[in-house]
């Protein structure tokens, strides 16, 4: 590995809401990331690059050691099924809930088999299994919201924030599975070969974090 350290971050929300904090920790791109078609980000600081990948991939270029560090949703963690990767910090951003969503009114009803549709499949699967609920999981890679008014699933298992979007289609939120924010990930070498650097970059952030949670910050 190269002695500095590479983050890996994706293009949204969770960069957006990334910044201030890794501004407040001495980082800030050189590149404007909405903007720049590069891939890897210099920084401010010679020793820190950023890699902008798509969310669901973050993980995986972290556990494989293409990237030291990374910030990942819960949700695109818990589907991860690697297991090269330490979760040291919960980064308090881009925060919402996993629910079970379905048809208003079927809140109580309870079909000998649940079809499931998301593209959450091992999270949903886990869940189901866990509460003893024969459950066919779909995957869908979008508009989730539509597969319970065609017929395709009964309840659908998604990211809700303000709940619009399931309001807008007829559809209420009926059981949390897990609440949801953006955490730093860590690769298992990284922290050994790299500890001091490591270290005092997530000791940074979470200083960061805490007076954003003070109200001193953002």
């Amino acid at each position: 590995m190269q002695a500095g350290l590479t983050i890996a971050l994706s293009k949204g929300r969770i960069f957006r809401d990334s910044l201030p904090l890794l501004a407040e920790a001495g980082v800030v791109p050189l590149d404007d990331p909405e903007k720049s078609r590069k891939l890897i980000l210099r920084t401010n600081r010679p020793d820190v690059s950023l890699v902008v990948i798509r969310a669901a991939d973050v993980p995986t270029y972290v556990e494989y050691g293409a990237a030291d560090l990374g910030v990942a949703g819960k949700d695109v963690l818990m589907e991860h099924e690697g297991d090269g990767l330490y979760e040291p910090l919960d980064l308090q951003i881009a925060r919402c809930r996993m629910m079970v969503a379905g048809r208003a009114g079927e809140e109580g009803a309870h079909p000998r088999r649940l079809r499931v549709a998301t593209k959450y499949v091992r999270t949903a699967r886990a869940f189901y299994a866990e509460r003893g609920v024969q459950a066919e999981v779909i995957k869908l890679y979008g508009s989730m919201e539509l597969a319970p008014l065609v017929g395709l699933a009964d309840r659908i298992v998604d990211l809700v924030d303000t709940g619009n979007t399931l309001r807008a289609n007829g559809l209420v939120p009926m059981d949390l599975i897990a609440p949801i924010s953006s955490r730093l990930v860590v690769n298992k070498a990284s922290m050994k070969m790299k500890h001091a650097a490591v270290k005092a970059l997530t000791a940074d952030l979470a200083a960061a974090v805490a007076r954003r949670a003070r109200g001193e910050g953002g």
